[in-house]
């Protein structure tokens, strides 16, 4: 678990960091990350949390609408953070409000996601913390702390954006340490906890699939978009199968 809370952590941190240390970069070369990203995070969303969560007769029945619940609860959560979590970087000022509405956006979706990798398993008997589905979150989790830094970094000092900056790389680890503490005390039983994984999936479909249309918004063919896209679902495909 050690390890897991370091990585979380420290992915976000050094990507937050590195937007801080690069006053100019190239958009291009960011969106391409970004569809890497959203391409790894679908395929593991299909290939290793959708099979878990429908495995159990008792309560596939149900699992759909919480799938669905929590893709529309993302739209929310995007209306709060602009979006921010499938990189769209606005570099307009940003008053007190927004930050506080973008912090509250960001960090409660990477609270919910840090569940994925509790101890605990689901009521399937599988367990959701392998490398395959950490691996997605950390692909996720750095464009998004690069993101959130160049943004919050047009309009607000330079502590203040690395106090916010450590805030969001802390709330994945402290989703996953409460989900732990919650289910080993009793406080959420087994059902409740795959309702949330559910919820974290369907935000995942929401996030991935909004990174694919944005990336190209005319819907032009584009071969390297297709090719990094492809070689991130081999990777989660190997992952997942063969590794």
């Amino acid at each position: 678990m050690v390890v897991k809370i370091l990585v979380l952590f420290l992915s976000a941190l050094l990507s937050g960091l590195l937007a801080m240390a690069m006053p100019s970069w190239k958009e291009k070369n960011f969106k391409m990350i970004l569809v890497f990203a959203g391409s790894y995070l679908f395929s593991i969303t299909v290939l290793h949390i959708l099979p878990e969560l429908f495995a159990n007769p008792a309560s596939a029945y149900y699992m759909g609408l919480y799938v669905l619940i929590g893709f529309l609860l993302q739209q929310v959560l995007e209306f709060l953070s602009s979006g921010i979590e499938h990189g769209h970087i606005h570099h307009h000022d940003h008053g007190k409000n927004t930050v506080w509405m973008v912090m509250i956006g960001l960090s409660l979706h990477a609270f919910l996601e840090g569940t994925l990798l509790s101890q605990q398993p689901s009521l399937s008997g599988h367990h959701h913390g392998t490398e395959t589905l950490l691996f997605g979150i950390v692909m996720h989790k750095a464009p998004a702390a690069f993101a959130l830094v160049a943004v919050l970094s047009a309009s607000l000092k330079r502590n203040t954006v690395l106090a916010l900056l450590v805030v969001f790389a802390l709330a994945s680890p402290m989703g996953m340490l409460v989900s732990d503490i919650a289910f080993s005390q009793q406080i959420l039983a087994a059902e409740a906890m795959d309702v949330l994984f559910g919820l974290v999936a369907g935000g995942f479909l929401h996030i991935s699939t909004t990174i694919f249309f944005e990336s190209s918004p005319h819907h032009k063919f584009h071969l390297t978009r297709l090719l990094v896209s492809l070689l991130a679902a081999f990777l989660a495909i190997a992952s997942e199968y063969l590794i």
